[in-house]
């Protein structure tokens, strides 16, 4: 991958070259894990599902990683999701698919509380909507990139999405991210959507310190901005993986099309990045003590930078490193930081 330089006076320019897949053989020996196939607890958030619920549970049955079990957090539904998930239950056991109840607070607090249930036991662990449809290889690929990750290092699986329309035609990609994960590009963005994020034990134990008071805008991005801040590791998977279904009851749509990414402009505009912003920063600084020491510069360079005068506020970003991951998004990003809406 080659790039022009920079943040913030320097425009960064991605130029995507083919990024190397994990050639890990899942069958190999791994020095840091035992040889037995390990468990993945697949955590699914549900709400008024009943649409394309079977879809998604039949992806995870086609999965190719065999060892795997489902505990799925309701929030309330008054449809039929139930019913379809109890079929589910009837017919696979309840040691395969369990249900429990949700906070009923919103599917961030939703995922957040399935996640930090001490129910659950696994290795690994992947956050699923109730509406995409996994590819068969999903599980697979995932496990093959955490694998080689020293098991006391919090690591992040996410990817790139193809886009698929309620009948479940392809209608086009997310945007393929070409410039490293890091915390500095963490606190501006976020680069994978929850529907593909597969993580290991210590980045949920580093996600199960979230204070459930923290007013958090995404589950997604939080456990990007948390990892990537407390020196994990973050592996963005180039080759979709998900498919990522749009439908008018999306909670969270894609931002690959044009008009998505104006909307998302137009937020700016209205002061919601800066609004998320500031609930990310206060988030972080509540879990301050599990950042690195250079990410705890980043954070008071990004904080300190936000209610600063027009040059001094753009100093402060540059200095803060941040970065978005497209033309689109640093032209978007320097818009911010000019209205102070950053």
């Amino acid at each position: 991958m080659m790039r022009l330089s920079c943040a913030l006076g320097k425009i960064v320019v991605p130029v995507c070259t083919p990024a190397p897949h994990p050639v890990v053989d899942l069958d190999g020996k791994f020095p840091h894990y035992s040889l037995r196939t390990p468990h993945v607890a697949i955590l699914m958030c549900s709400y008024n599902g009943e649409r394309f619920l079977a879809e998604q549970i039949d992806s995870f049955e086609r999965q190719t990683h065999r060892n795997w079990s489902l505990v799925v957090s309701d929030d309330g539904s008054q449809d039929g999701t139930l019913e379809i998930l109890q079929a589910y239950i009837d017919s696979w056991g309840q040691e395969r698919l369990k249900i429990v109840q949700g906070p009923q607070r919103g599917f961030v607090k939703n995922f957040l509380s399935l996640t930090c249930s001490t129910d659950i036991d696994a290795e690994f662990f992947a956050w699923a909507d109730q509406d995409d449809i996994w590819s068969e290889d999903k599980l697979h690929a995932a496990l093959a990139w955490l694998q080689t990750i020293p098991k006391h290092i919090p690591a992040l699986y996410c990817g790139r999405t193809k886009l698929i329309d309620e009948s479940g035609t392809p209608i086009g990609f997310s945007p393929r991210f070409c410039l490293p994960p890091s915390f500095a590009n963490a606190l501006v963005q976020n680069i994978g959507g929850g529907n593909t994020m597969v993580f290991n034990q210590a980045a949920r134990d580093l996600l199960q310190k979230t204070d459930d008071n923290l007013i958090i805008p995404s589950h997604d991005w939080w456990a990007y901005q948390l990892i990537s801040g407390a020196g994990g590791v973050i592996h963005y998977d180039p080759e979709p993986r998900a498919l990522y279904r749009q439908h008018d009851k999306n909670l969270v749509g894609s931002n690959a099309s044009l008009s998505s990414r104006f909307q998302r402009l137009r937020m700016v505009f209205q002061g919601r990045f800066y609004e998320w912003n500031a609930q990310n920063i206060h988030a972080l600084e509540a879990m301050h003590h599990h950042l690195s020491q250079e990410h705890q510069a980043t954070l008071a360079h990004f904080k300190a930078a936000r209610n600063e005068k027009l040059l001094r506020r753009f100093l402060g970003i540059r200095r803060a490193g941040l970065y978005r991951q497209t033309l689109f998004g640093n032209l978007g990003l320097i818009l911010a930081t000019l209205l102070k809406k950053i």
